[in-house]
């Protein structure tokens, strides 16, 4: 199984509604999901501060920020396990 990021960080309320979206269909597409917590790097709290929650794989330059739907969460998966 591979990973897929999720850039996030305690107590946002967002990336729990991200994470209830995506756990579902991590089986679909043979993925795991790793949480990072942006609250350890300043590059990540520069970077995704403002922005999370936030997919990306370790595999591609594609990410998906917030706000995202069942539908999106599922093409932005599919796109990247091509």
């Amino acid at each position: 199984m591979q990973s897929i990021y999720l850039y996030s960080t305690p107590g946002c309320h967002l990336c729990e509604m991200a994470r209830d979206i995506v756990s579902p269909l991590l089986n679909n597409y043979s993925l795991y999901l790793e949480e990072i917590d942006i609250a350890e790097s300043d590059e990540l709290i520069e970077r995704y501060g403002v922005r999370i929650p936030v997919l990306k794989s370790p595999r591609h330059i594609d990410e998906l920020g917030w706000p995202f739907d069942t539908q999106q969460a599922t093409d932005f998966l599919v796109r990247i396990n091509v």
